[in-house]
């Protein structure tokens, strides 16, 4: 009887720990604290309160600066997004005023995820799908109703200790989305209008004459070296 109870307790042991292992889930990547971080920075606008600010300046009554006069921007403000920038204040105020994207479209940006980054906590990171219908004339182009997809971008804004912002900047993140030929920003408004600006920036994407041959010769590199490895 003292047998049978060893060897049924032996058992039980061995099945909770095979249940065990079974269940034991894979070690998680590491993560920045970023209670922490927020505890220990000394940005003195809280990062909930920086959120609600950077949602204030990308919306309709100061729209970056071009509903306010610049009223947003500090004087040290830069625009800097993937290959356009850095632009200083004037310069950037003055390129939005000469495009009025929202006299020629119905835009909906759906701006998204935003949040404070732990590291840099004076800059707020949000993303944008952002989808307009050509509603009037654009660069010469008739309003055609057609509705732009712009692929996800990826902004930041980045404020003084006044709330004022300092940088702006945005990037396409999948450029494989979208109907502006994987471009954002004004680039994906001209191409999307069929009138793409004459530079190799704002056209979509296309590997160099460089690029593709090294494509060649490393995939002509790896048929060689399985080739050798068969014989």
């Amino acid at each position: 009887m003292k047998v049978l109870s060893l060897v049924i307790a032996a058992t039980l042991s061995m099945a909770q720990a095979l249940s065990a292992s079974s269940t034991t889930s894979p070690a998680l990547t590491p993560e920045v604290d970023v209670g922490a971080a927020y505890d220990a920075s000394t940005f003195p606008i809280a990062p909930e309160d920086l959120v609600i600010r950077a949602k204030q300046v990308m919306g309709p009554d100061i729209g970056i600066g071009t509903k306010d006069d610049g009223a947003c921007l500090a004087d040290d403000f830069v625009f800097c997004a993937a290959v356009v920038g850095p632009l200083p204040r004037d310069e950037y105020l003055d390129a939005l005023d000469s495009f009025k994207l929202d006299e020629s479209f119905d835009i909906d940006p759906n701006y998204f995820a935003w949040n404070v980054d732990p590291l840099q906590t004076n800059r707020v990171w949000f993303m944008g799908r952002s989808v307009a219908k050509h509603t009037g004339t654009f660069v010469g182009v008739e309003a055609t109703g057609k509705e732009l997809v712009m692929p996800p971008q990826q902004f930041h804004l980045d404020f003084n200790e006044e709330g004022l912002v300092k940088e702006i900047g945005f990037y396409t993140v999948d450029r494989q989305q979208g109907n502006t030929g994987g471009l954002g920003g004004a680039f994906g408004y001209f191409y999307g209008v069929g009138k793409p600006l004459p530079i190799p920036e704002a056209k979509p994407f296309k590997p160099s004459f460089r690029f593709r041959t090294l494509q060649i010769v490393g995939a002509m590199g790896k048929k060689l070296s399985g080739g050798k490895k068969k014989q």
